[in-house]
């Protein structure tokens, strides 16, 4: 089950902060997919340091970020 997010609308540091929250959140098995205007690239790091995968599709003003925990 996938669990969508849109922070597309939201300021800085706002969208990493409920991306960060939503992560917590996530049960056995969900991903979480993120709505967003740009490729956040602090987050890339964050979550490679914290056991995460991720896939980016889109283009310039609309991404779609797919996140999971690296053992799933």
């Amino acid at each position: 089950m996938d669990r969508e997010l849109d922070v597309s609308d939201l300021e800085p540091p706002e969208p990493l902060e409920r991306i960060l929250d939503a992560l917590m959140e996530l049960r056995p098995g969900e991903r979480l997919c993120v709505s967003h205007r740009r490729l956040p690239y602090p987050l890339f790091d964050m979550l490679r340091r914290m056991g995460h995968r991720f896939e980016t599709a889109g283009e310039e003003g609309r991404y779609r970020i797919v996140i999971w925990p690296m053992g799933e």
